[in-house]
């Protein structure tokens, strides 16, 4: 099944397998319709990959899965993108990699990079309010847009590298969930992805490479090593398809 939609600013098309719908997501559509409708009300469901992984475009299909029949409750797909500090913070504020002093924006998009505490104040007002602001992150212009969507169904899917990520501060996320997902990919075809998307949000290929391979590798890498255990594990093949763990 082909899927194309516009994530953070740029076109994305996108191809599941049959068997994948058949055996991955029209079940999960069916466990956590059936668990929205025995806990009675919204329920969070976290679903964490590496960057590069697909993982803002899996959960807008499964948005689009949900929506597309009667029998399963609506799903929200929204991302943990908006979090990123912004530019100008990045910019002036400095950090240590590797024993040296760094700008934050030469490893935009590592954990420290996220405003941890406004991200976690957000998921609390997800889980306890009816309607909660979101914000959204475009590649183009570099910064989020606060409350840019608004929280409303009764399924929530959020995404993010970090969300099940095994370390101080992170951990907490993981208590808000009701359901958990993690995906894991091959590093040298997350490379490739990574950067193609870089050259594709207005960067030649040099410098595309320079920062994947500096910055969004170590972010990799990371996530694989040190993402705690889901309900449910998926891995990318080399074709971009999922397959159960």
């Amino acid at each position: 099944m082909n899927y194309n939609v516009n994530i953070n600013g740029i076109d994305v098309h996108a191809s599941y397998s049959e068997e994948s719908l058949r055996k991955i997501f029209i079940p999960l559509l069916s466990e956590l319709t059936i668990l929205q409708k025995e806990k009675d009300r919204r329920i969070l469901v976290l679903l964490a990959a590496p960057p590069g992984a697909g993982k803002s475009t899996l959960c807008s299909f499964l948005q689009s899965l949900s929506e597309k029949y009667e029998e399963y409750t609506d799903i929200q797909a929204i991302g943990m993108d908006g979090f990123h500090r912004y530019q100008d913070y990045l910019l002036t504020h400095n950090t240590i990699r590797d024993g040296k002093e760094i700008r934050m924006v030469d490893i935009k998009g590592a954990p420290i990079t996220f405003d941890l505490d406004l991200l976690t104040a957000r998921i609390k007002d997800v889980v306890s309010k009816e309607k909660v602001g979101w914000p959204t992150y475009d590649r183009h212009l570099h910064n989020p847009t606060d409350n840019a969507i608004t929280v409303e169904k009764n399924i929530v899917l959020l995404e993010g590298n970090y969300l099940l990520l095994d370390e101080d501060g992170w951990r907490e996320i993981k208590t808000y969930a009701d359901y958990t997902i993690s995906i894991a990919a091959d590093e040298n075809m997350l490379r490739d992805r990574l950067v193609d998307r870089k050259v594709k949000s207005g960067n030649t290929l040099e410098v595309a490479e320079k920062f994947v391979d500096f910055s969004d590798m170590a972010n990799v890498r990371l996530c694989l090593l040190k993402t705690m255990k889901a309900d449910l594990e998926l891995i990318v093949d080399e074709n971009g398809d999922y397959q159960c763990s």
